[in-house]
């Protein structure tokens, strides 16, 4: 099984610990394949590179049965702009903290491994949004959490006038707005005040930062439409966010998201489910009124 594996750079003293579950991958026939920005931290570290090094193309254009990122959430993002449109299967293992999209935890390491060799477990298709009319994006236009609009810097708050198709939504005086995905429900929107979306829902969450009207609440609408924002800043430019990547937009420009017609393959094993996410990310049923399970 060919094995993209990708990371970020961490700390010098996680690069035994990654070069550990390269070895664990090695034994269970998953034939790695790091990516250049992986294999150049490991040798900076002075970890021995073991395995072949993904050349410096675009990684979605490659024979690949699978991607693998070590990290957190943040990498495992990355790791879906790298496959991209092309279906790779996607798994995260969580070198991390939370983890709610890399849920394998070091420990489940081998098991997990050996569910993969053995073709023991499902894929579960995970919906993204992009954006129509940035020609500066190229074709990473999409994001699987979110895309947000922010303010830059101490600037004043914005404003974004929103259309669903064509019928007027609502203005929002805010610092910004963020439209996520049911899988992003779980990550800045939550922290916005946002609700929690079963991750295949067919919807999409507009949801202001900090807006002016406290009478203004997260708006949960079917993923069927097309969204558009219109800008209306005091200054020349404000910030645009796809996941982790930003770009600086006009202040007066209009930004075009709707659901892309494609997603995102995120291997799902066994005992892995949302559910249990949620419980144990969240730490549901603590309470000991509830009782065990």
């Amino acid at each position: 099984m060919r094995t993209a594996v990708n990371g970020r750079g961490m700390e010098s003293g996680m690069a035994p610990v990654v070069g550990r579950v390269l070895g664990q991958m090695r034994a269970a026939g998953l034939e790695p394949h790091l990516t250049p920005e992986l294999a150049g931290w490991l040798a900076a570290c002075g970890e021995t590179i073991a395995d072949a090094v993904l050349p410096e193309v675009d990684h979605a254009k490659l024979d690949l049965d699978l991607c693998i990122g070590l990290g957190g959430d943040g990498t495992l993002l990355d790791t879906v702009a790298l496959v991209g449109r092309a279906g790779i299967p996607v798994l995260g293992i969580n070198l991390g903290r939370l983890g709610f999209l890399s849920n394998v935890r070091l420990e489940e390491v081998e098991p997990a491994l050996a569910a993969l060799k053995d073709g023991r477990y499902a894929l579960q298709d995970r919906s993204l949004v992009e954006v129509l009319d940035q020609p500066e994006l190229g074709a990473n236009n999409f994001a699987l959490n979110e895309v947000s609009i922010h303010k830059r810097d101490s600037a004043s708050m914005i404003s974004v006038h929103v259309h669903l198709g064509n019928d007027y939504l609502n203005t929002y005086w805010a610092d910004g707005l963020i439209i996520a995905t049911p899988t992003g429900s779980t990550a800045y929107s939550l922290s916005c005040g946002g609700p929690i979306l079963y991750p295949t829902s067919d919807a999409l969450v507009i949801n202001p930062i900090s807006p002016h009207n406290l009478n203004v609440r997260p708006f949960v609408v079917p993923d069927h439409y097309t969204i558009r924002l219109k800008l209306e800043a005091r200054s020349d430019l404000c910030l645009l966010n796809l996941d982790a990547r930003s770009i600086s937009i006009g202040g007066q420009s209009t930004v075009t998201i709707r659901r892309a017609p494609f997603a995102v393959k995120m291997v799902q094993l066994e005992g892995h489910d949302f559910l249990r996410t949620l419980r144990t990310k969240l730490n549901w049923g603590l309470d000991l009124r509830s009782g065990a399970k």
